[in-house]
């Protein structure tokens, strides 16, 4: 029930005074009575009759009072709680700041929101509108609450109330707001007028029938806001908080940090527009050093403003030190004039166990996170880990960066957050918790890496290796995709962790994350510069552990990379130390493994008499373990290098007997693998048959080519697994079957385009070579020409000698067709000579060959 509107009802309040009056009713006092002298001295009263004396006086008497009584009597027109506005309006709306920039959009959205205040929605008549603004630290939030109230304050005559609940002790009691907004109402609180409730009553009470615009800023909770909020629909009120307040209002808006172009607008009007345009690539660094905060940014402007000799590529260097740059972003201990004490107040507000928290995840690099490792930091289930996370993500110390491609959420520190926990955990944080927090981490990458490896490629993980989840080729299949998932989903953070493990001297931990990584990126045949990264620092754990077998197994990871990037030598001289290294342990698996990586490096660099010799040697010691995968795999690699001798049938037969191997065990993708090599054996023996004038057995080898090969693409693409789809369009690509130009062009073209985008730089190369001899089959001889001079370039440049030979040669054969014969000497003279030089003498006999027909008649 609310109070009557009766002053001397009200406890505590003095009853307004009546309007203090001016000069204007002593003065006509003054003038009635002087009036009345005047009368009595020319009337000579006391001649006169007392009762005539009686009857004048009386009449001055009542002239004079009912004039001080006019003068005095407020006007009717206000009575109850209205009769204090005899006060000014209150006008307490803090100053808009000189340098506001940006939000044009979010000050539109708010404008609407007022706007619609004039045609509420059903339910809406009787309630005041409410606006909540939240947001991180330094993001702006009551710098652009002020310039919008200021903008609107012709709407709210009644006066426009401020108040900062965040006091200089901690959070504002709601009763010391109220009793500050009566006052500046003009209501007089002469007693104590009781608790909470009273006040909030007397607030409703002195609101009635008021237009008034109240800023609430540094809100920490809704319930400090709720009771300050009067129920007339004529006041408006804008909220700030670091956090959401859910409000029961119609608008909630959380704001964002500048975008790169308002912040440089804002570094622009302080530092000055022509020396920001002088310097724009360092301006853009400051501004993302600052983590796009306003806050931050105003600070750099205004250093930059008063230290004219200050270039910006100097503040950038200097903010660009993590460990100076919140010291670089503080001209002051209030939170306005420092980025630190700012993410203090923030930090201050949170549990014990939510600071704790942040401070263990300041000392994470990785750029993300899942939530699990939320709760191994603090020894914790994962559910527990994401319930601390999202309250970080309200207190807007963290954030969600949405879900991955495994349906996980993932949450972030932005950098200042990180930099601040980081320090904070090093001054708070005792350094063997630390460590602990730090290697319960570590460990959860291992295990989640080495589980996705296994089951993306059980081979590389146990002699006869099968996938557990079953035998079937579906089942396979779908934990493939699992495990591809979420190596692209972790693959940032698993690469921090490996360099986090290095850093902190856990070399176990760095040897088997970064080994698990390599496998995974193996078997995709993606992110190539990662892998070359990780397989350098798995060789350096591996032999810091001082294991010579861990050291085996990180040689054969990076000769995987290197001969995948065409430094077959390279990867060669790893794969031979490895070789010795088992053979020494007596690891029989892992030295024919070895083995077969040797043959394989030997066959890329074109010495194919003595490759052949280690992968028979592979196929004999697989064989001699049972382990039938590696056998088949290793014999499949035989046939290739049978394909490059032109000894064709042995070629076929060793692929279907591989084949055979992999479609018994249910393995789809090796048997995808194999049909692709099979599809380019059968391609070959088809474009012998057409030059020796077999054209019906052509066209059937051609059509069976083709089969083999949509089948492999098929298979691949339904996996998604890019790289391999690619050289099956590639291998397409090459068939050579006349009567399919175009559609082969296509194919490798495609294929092209595939390994650019995951990085292979190789394979680029190699797939060029397959494009220029597509053009020249469709009669473009330019453009052939063109393409594989590019082709023997890169091939130069990887120090892939053995293909570039073949691309010297390949040019040499589109010359000569082109009746272009005195061009085409050179490139098949330099073939001729690295052919010889590597000692490849199918290479040789072709190139020789090739040669007499550019030299002879």
């Amino acid at each position: 029930m609310l109070p009557s509107t009766r002053d001397d009802d009200v406890p505590g309040v003095r009853p307004p005074a009546r309007r203090r009056g001016s000069l204007a009713a002593p003065a006509l006092a003054g003038v009635a009575a002087a009036v009345a002298s005047a009368l009595g001295t020319s009337l000579d009263i006391w001649t006169l009759p007392v009762p005539a004396r009686v009857a004048i006086t009386a009449v001055a008497a009542a002239l004079v009072g009912a004039l001080t009584w006019a003068t005095l009597a407020p006007p009717s027109a206000v009575s109850g709680p209205r009769a204090a506005r005899g006060t000014p309006p209150p006008a307490e709306l803090p100053p808009v700041i000189a340098h506001f920039t940006g939000r044009r959009e979010v000050l539109a959205e708010l404008h609407e929101q007022f706007a619609a205040r004039d045609r509420p929605a059903a339910g809406d008549q009787d309630a005041p509108l409410v606006v909540s603004l939240y947001g991180r630290a330094g993001v702006g939030k009551s710098a652009l609450a002020a310039r919008f109230a200021h903008e609107v304050i012709g709407e709210f005559p009644d006066g426009q109330l401020y108040f900062d609940l965040r006091g200089a002790d901690g959070a504002v009691r709601p009763e010391e707001v109220l009793a500050a907004f009566l006052r500046a109402l003009g209501v007089r609180l002469t007693t104590d007028p009781g608790g909470l409730t009273e006040l909030q009553k007397l607030w409703w009470t002195w609101t009635k029938d008021l237009r008034v615009l109240i800023f609430l800023d540094n809100a920490q909770s809704g319930e400090q806001v709720r009771v300050l909020i009067p129920p007339e629909p004529g006041c408006a009120v804008i909220v700030t908080s670091r956090q959401p307040l859910f409000l029961r209002n119609r608008y909630d808006r959380q704001l964002a940090a500048f975008t790169e172009a308002q912040g440089v607008e804002l570094l622009a009007r302080l530092a000055g527009d022509e020396r920001v345009a002088a310097d724009l690539d360092s301006a853009l660094a400051i501004v993302r050093l600052c983590d796009r905060l306003p806050l931050a940014i105003s600070i750099c402007g205004g250093r930059l403003a008063t230290r004219e000799r200050w270039s910006l590529r100097e503040l950038a260097d200097r903010l660009a030190d993590e460990r100076r740059r919140l010291g670089q972003l503080e001209i002051g201990t209030q939170i306005d004039r420092s980025v630190r004490a700012s993410l203090q107040l923030s930090y201050d507000d949170c549990t014990d166990i939510q600071r704790r928290l942040l401070r263990l995840l300041g000392l994470l690099p990785a750029p993300d996170m899942q939530a699990w490792v939320a709760g191994d930091l603090l020894g914790a289930s994962e559910l527990d880990g994401a319930d601390q996370l999202e309250a970080l993500v309200d207190a807007q110390l963290a954030e969600c960066s949405g879900r991955d491609v495994t349906g996980r959420m993932r949450y972030r520190l932005h950098d200042l957050v990180r930099l601040f926990a980081r320090e904070v955990a090093v001054r708070e944080e005792p350094e063997e918790r630390r460590r602990a927090a730090i290697e319960r981490v570590l460990y959860g990458y291992r295990r989640r890496a080495e589980s996705a490896a296994t089951e993306r490629w059980p081979q590389d993980w146990r002699r006869r290796g099968v996938r557990v989840v079953g035998e079937s080729g579906e089942s396979g299949d779908s934990g493939e995709v699992s495990s591809a998932a979420w190596f692209t989903a972790e693959r940032l953070a698993l690469l921090s962790a490996v360099h986090m493990a290095r850093s902190q001297e856990l070399w176990d931990l760095a040897w088997a994350t970064g080994r698990a990584f390599c496998s995974l990126c193996h078997s995709l045949r993606a992110y190539w510069s990662d892998w070359r990264e990780v397989a350098d620092l798995v060789c350096d754990a591996a032999e810091r552990t001082g294991d010579p077998r861990a050291v085996g197994i990180a040689l054969m990871e990076r000769a995987a990379v290197v001969g995948g990037s065409g430094r077959s030598a390279a990867a060669r001289t790893d794969a031979e130390r490895a070789l010795e290294l088992f053979t020494g342990l007596g690891e029989s698996w892992w030295a024919a493994r070895a083995m077969r990586t040797v043959g394989m490096t030997l066959f890329g660099e074109g010495n194919l008499d003595r490759g052949q010799g280690y992968l028979t040697g592979a196929v004999s010691a697989f064989k001699a373990e049972d382990d039938r995968w590696w056998q088949a795999r290793t014999q499949r690699n035989l046939a290739e290098l049978r394909m490059a001798q032109g000894r064709l049938a042995e070629a076929r037969r060793l692929l279907e007997d591989s084949l055979a191997v992999f479609e018994s065990g249910g393995n789809r993708y090796s048997e995808a693998q194999t049909q692709r090599v099979l599809g380019e054996v059968l391609a070959a023996e088809a474009r012998e048959l057409l030059r020796a004038g077999g054209d019906s057995g052509a066209e059937r080898r051609f059509v069976l080519a083709g089969n083999a090969l949509r089948f492999a693409i098929r298979a691949f693409d339904e996996r998604g697994e890019e790289w391999e789809e690619a050289r099956c369009l590639r291998a397409a690509g090459e068939i050579g079957d006349p009567h399919n130009g175009l559609r082969e062009y296509a194919g490798v073209r495609l294929a092209k385009e595939t390994l650019e985008k995951l990085g292979d730089s190789w394979g680029v190369a190699r797939t060029r070579s397959s494009e220029g001899a597509a053009l020249a089959r469709l009669g473009r001889a330019d453009e052939a020409v063109a393409a594989l001079r590019e082709t023997v370039r890169e091939f130069a440049e990887l120090g892939d000698r053995w293909w570039q030979a073949r691309g010297l040669r390949t040019l040499g054969e589109v010359l000569l067709d082109a009746g272009r014969r005195d061009e085409a000497h050179e490139p098949v003279a330099e073939a001729l000579e690295i052919y010889q030089s590597l000692g490849n003498e199918a290479g040789v006999s072709r190139a020789q060959a090739l040669l007499d027909r550019v030299t002879g008649p």
